[in-house]
């Protein structure tokens, strides 16, 4: 059985109208009687019959990928302290492949990581930042995450500032010693306020980074086919 990305015949309809006018033809009856879909290199051929280049087949059939639903994002006390991004690829990446995504990554987060391979699973990461390339049922997909531990702690710190404060607040305690805490419960009230407005900014930037990175992915193995073994 291929391991290869098979499309279904909504999502074939959808790649071809957002690769070209022409309509698809439907005249092969192993095509149309295949229950799992069509896979990219059978769609790129069946755009050769119709004068489509191999290259805007698999530019729309990234952009179809592209689109599947956000990962919720993780949240707490509110506010986001973990951003993903999975894409389904149409099959595994090669040596060469692989160390040029890598390469991607290094760049694009900024941080060296590491990596290992594992049968068909390749990984990266650095701390809590990870890139997975995995099998699935129906191929391959390339999955990235984070996590942002120092919002968490923040948080539970500021927590405990503010709950300390105001117990003091309401239980009593020496007249001198409330400056001290009313300073403390602003410190903390601060630190609730600094992660409110920047672990939005994080999320976002996080997964725009992580949206590009897969981008560049599906690009790199739609013009890049993989050599058959001989």
């Amino acid at each position: 059985m291929s391991d290869e990305r098979r499309y279904t015949d909504d999502e074939v309809a959808e790649i071809f109208e957002a690769a070209s006018t022409p309509v698809v033809p439907r005249d092969d009856p192993a095509d149309a009687a295949s229950p799992t879909g069509l896979t990219l290199a059978r769609l790129q051929e069946i755009g050769k019959e119709v004068g489509i280049a191999p290259e805007r087949i698999a530019e729309a059939a990234a952009a179809l990928d592209k689109r599947r639903p956000p990962i919720p994002r993780r949240t707490d006390l509110g506010m986001p302290v973990s951003a993903a991004h999975i894409v389904d690829i149409p099959r595994p990446l090669t040596d060469r492949e692989w160390s040029l995504v890598v390469a991607d990554l290094r760049q694009t987060f900024g941080a060296w990581g590491h990596e290992d391979s594992q049968g068909g699973t390749r990984m990266w990461w650095n701390n809590n930042l990870h890139a997975v390339v995995e099998p699935t049922p129906t191929g391959y997909r390339l999955r990235l995450g984070t996590l942002k531990a120092d919002g968490f702690a923040m948080n539970r710190v500021a927590a405990a500032a503010i709950a300390m404060s105001l117990v003091v607040a309401f239980v009593g305690g020496k007249p001198d010693a409330i400056p001290g805490i009313l300073a403390i419960g602003s410190m903390g009230a601060g630190a609730l306020a600094f992660n409110a407005l920047r672990l939005p900014r994080w999320a976002r930037l996080r997964e725009r980074q992580m949206q590009d990175v897969a981008e560049r992915t599906l690009a790199l193995v739609g013009s890049t086919p993989r050599p058959e073994p001989a």
